[in-house]
């Protein structure tokens, strides 16, 4: 497979989930505002923004208005740009993909600008719906017509590389709340998780069990742990001579392995306590994985990221 659309697979992939999760994370904090009393909105503002990893030199948003100019409605922004830039991607790579997959990032790039002047208007949770039912209809227009193939793989890697990345973002911004039992409700719920959380357990939502089911579950698609076996999976198959008798020698999977052994391991009963440690050494090991892999398989002067402006 040539590089160039290898990592253009990779990109739609990440950019795709990127937008959703973005867009999960703003819904949490738009939740959280909502129903939190006590919530204090600029520190919750500077927090999330922080999260998504803004640097010192950018002055974050005092208000949840602001907050959705930069991170929802800008045209370089990780929901609005990063959906075009997906689009964009797709376009150079048509002969790889389906007509399906190509109409719906065309179609959903196409309808952005009018869902964002609604959402100006109205209300931010229409355009945040709009979003989370786009993304499932490419990643299930993915699965139903990509065949297994090496381009499969780098698209499945990109989707949940960049899903353990944000699904800890969510994380480390629902446990800022002055309300836990309220935050992780929100969390839940922003995941996609809150029913999967009640059959799994049968009981209230309970802060320690919700931390646990969205860290360490084997079977849930959005927990972290789960994201991180299936991204390593997915880059063994791309590198089926990295492991050798004395190790493993591609930085990447060496990355992803230590990364998810250290959370299959970990003890359910300390996951709020060790949850700081745990949100650091996952976003670590999918930088140096990303890196990994770009160093490579592509070409790293095109690697696509996005930035929040000064």
């Amino acid at each position: 497979m040539l590089s160039r659309i290898a990592q253009s697979l990779y990109w739609i992939g990440r950019l795709v989930e990127r937008a959703e999760d973005t867009a999960r994370l703003l819904d949490v904090h738009v939740s959280l505002l909502l129903e939190d009393m006590a919530a204090d909105e600029k520190r919750m503002c500077t927090e999330v923004i922080t999260a998504l990893g803004a640097g010192p030199a950018v002055a974050p948003p005092s208000t949840t208005a602001e907050l959705l100019d930069v991170l929802a409605y800008g045209d370089d922004s990780p929901i609005f740009g990063a959906l075009v830039t997906a689009r964009d991607n797709a376009r150079t790579v048509r002969e790889a993909i389906s007509s399906e997959l190509w109409e719906a990032l065309n179609m959903t790039r196409n309808a952005l600008p009018a869902q964002r002047a609604k959402a100006r208007k109205s209300s931010a949770y229409d355009f945040f719906g709009f979003v989370k039912l786009r993304a499932a209809l490419v990643a299930g227009l993915a699965d139903s017509t990509m065949a297994r193939d090496d381009g499969w793989y780098f698209f499945v890697l990109g989707r949940n590389l960049e899903r353990v990345d944000m699904t800890a973002r969510i994380l480390s911004v629902a446990r800022s709340s002055s309300d836990p039992q309220l935050a992780s409700v929100a969390l839940l719920r922003a995941c996609g998780a809150f029913e999967a959380y009640l059959r799994t357990y049968r009981a209230m939502v309970v802060t320690q069990q919700a931390a646990e089911f969205l860290l360490l579950d084997r079977l849930f698609p959005r927990s972290v742990l789960h994201a991180l076996t299936v991204a390593e999976q997915a880059l063994l198959h791309l590198s089926p001579t990295s492991s050798h008798r004395t190790g493993i020698g591609d930085r990447g999977l060496l990355a992803l392995g230590r990364a998810r052994t250290r959370l299959e391991y970990a003890d359910p009963t300390s996951t709020l306590e060790d949850m700081p440690s745990h949100l650091r050494e996952v976003q670590q090991a999918c930088n140096e994985a990303s890196e990994a892999v770009g160093e490579r398989f592509f070409d790293l002067q095109t690697v696509i990221n996005w930035s929040v402006g000064t």
